[in-house]
């Protein structure tokens, strides 16, 4: 990986840095872009599958998808833990401008967005382009 690819802000105006990992090295990579330390193992628990890290501080609001085991799994799989990871992006969204109750066709567009984004990179970076 030549850098981290930092994908659309386009869910809302402005939304998070949002970014996919598929190895710890990219998820370290990434935090030091953000002049961050880790406070968390790249993934969660050893049974996770996926973590969202979020990075609130100031001005910057960066919403970090790590995904391991990948290799293994079917791509429908990893599209369903994707779109999960991709709702816990719109919940931290949500959380960061203090929106309670977001119409129930924003929250829908809003992750579909998330999840293609998601997806379209995990795809881009599996045919390595």
């Amino acid at each position: 990986m030549n850098g981290i690819n930092w994908l659309s802000r386009h869910i809302s105006a402005p939304g998070p840095f949002l970014c996919l990992c598929l190895s710890e090295q990219e998820y370290l990579a990434a935090l030091q872009h953000l002049d961050k330390k880790p406070t968390a193992d790249w993934v969660s628990t050893p049974q996770a599958d996926a973590t969202a890290h979020t990075i609130m501080d100031g001005d910057t609001f960066a919403v970090i998808v790590c995904l391991r085991g990948y290799k293994t799994r079917p791509a429908i799989e990893i599209a369903g833990v994707l779109v999960h990871e991709a709702v816990h992006a719109w919940q931290k969204w949500c959380a960061y401008y203090g929106e309670e109750s977001p119409a129930d066709e924003q929250e829908a567009y809003a992750i579909q967005s998330i999840a293609q984004e998601l997806m379209g990179e995990f795809a881009r970076r599996l045919q390595g382009k």
